[in-house]
């Protein structure tokens, strides 16, 4: 976890149970141990659904029990504009973005490691579930023993001047060792749910949040033969995958009846941006949301090099199980191409491929494109476990 000489290390506390555990492991090795809290989100700080005040109160209390000192730090200047202006850009250019990993990479492990330095700090430790290994070669970023709190899709874009700096104390425990030890030393928020909300937005309705930053340009809803079949409220508020909140029923036949043939649920599977138009297919495993090919840019790699082309596993999603894949190209502009040998469903511009060689976490990129509508309405599905649903970015919370 850390080396035997005793160091000065700064804990980001978030007033959750991991980044708790985390502290006391540290403490309990004998390091000097000193806890920051970041408020990244000042807007609506007061409603019901910003639990920051609440997550402080925990924070403080932990420290108290632990015995370590605890700093407030307001980096929500910093986050407006390095992670929202990005998060509001994305959304207004018709694609789902994942504001956790822009967090990750430029305010846990930029602006608080850079104010924990400044502090006289040798490290920095979070509650993250994922590992650091030092190799001949340099650091390398693993994926957490417990394989359901794996978070290394989350930090792929960490780099190895972050990752020489940076201590993850519970990579090593299932999320049940946690729970109990936090339960054995007593700290009191050893049974606090854990968060589900996205880093600023909180358990707050999403679209209802979006719309307050993003302008409502209505249009038509087609199916995947240009009927319409609808009208939707702007394209900023769908994602690839999503089934809920679209808002339409059956397609009506020639008499003007509901049904049409279409008895499935209907899925978000294409935003044409030109038109205004948001495409819909009925039935889970139709061709339009199954990709074999996917292009993405802006890509980070932890090594500071893109991997050779060759056979890897990649995810498209956080909880995606690993998927069998082909980098075929990834060159130093920040450009690659991953080719899948078994379909991936709804593979979302926006989101980010994160590419693994077993347990190590190579980096990623940004998705741009896939080859999903070039199939054929008409071609038999391919039968195989998906995901339910993509209705939005995944949360993490260290």
């Amino acid at each position: 976890m850390s080396s035997s000489r005793p160091q000065r290390i700064v804990v980001g506390l978030s007033g959750g149970v991991d980044s708790a555990v985390a502290a006391w492991l540290l403490k309990r090795a004998g390091h000097e141990v000193v806890g920051i809290f970041m408020k990244n989100w000042e807007e609506d700080d007061d409603d019901e659904y910003c639990s920051s005040r609440q997550d402080f109160l925990d924070a403080a209390s932990v420290a108290d029990v632990i015995g370590i000192e605890l700093e407030h730090v307001n980096f929500a200047a910093e986050y407006k504009d390095r992670v929202f202006a990005e998060f509001l850009r994305e959304y207004r250019a018709g694609r789902t973005p994942n504001p956790d990993v822009l967090c990750n990479a430029e305010i846990k492990f930029k602006a608080f490691l850079d104010h924990a330095l400044r502090l006289g700090a040798e490290r920095i430790a979070t509650g993250h579930y994922a590992r650091v290994r030092q190799e001949a070669s340099g650091f390398e970023l693993l994926k957490g023993v417990d394989a359901t709190k794996d978070q290394s899709y989350f930090l792929h874009r960490l780099n190895q001047v972050q990752l020489a700096r940076t201590l993850f104390p519970v990579g090593e425990l299932h999320k049940s060792e946690v729970r109990r030890i936090a339960a054995e030393i007593g700290l009191p928020n050893a049974k606090k749910k854990d968060s589900t909300g996205i880093c600023f937005i909180g358990e707050r309705p999403f679209r209802e949040f979006l719309a307050r930053y993003l302008v409502n340009a209505p249009g038509p809803v087609e199916d995947d033969r240009g009927r319409t079949v609808g009208r939707h409220v702007g394209l900023s508020f769908y994602t690839l995958g999503q089934r809920r909140g679209i808002g339409i029923g059956g397609v009506k036949d020639a008499r003007g009846r509901r049904g049409g043939g279409d008895h499935e649920p209907w899925f978000v599977a294409a935003k044409e941006i030109d038109r205004n138009v948001l495409r819909v297919v009925s039935g889970h495993d139709h061709p339009w949301l199954l990709s074999r090919r996917l292009s993405a840019k802006d890509a980070s790699w932890v090594a500071g090099t893109p991997p050779p082309p060759g056979r890897y596993a990649a995810k498209t999603r956080y909880r995606q199980a690993d998927a069998a894949c082909t980098l075929d190209r990834g060159d130093a502009e920040g450009a690659l191409g991953v080719s899948f040998d078994m379909p991936q469903w709804a593979v979302t511009p926006g989101q980010s491929v994160v590419l693994y060689d077993g347990a190590v976490c190579l980096g990623g990129g940004v998705i741009a494109a896939s080859d999903a509508r070039n199939a054929t309405p008409r071609q038999p599905p391919v039968r195989r476990q998906l995901p339910p649903v993509a209705p939005r970015p995944t949360p993490e919370r260290a």
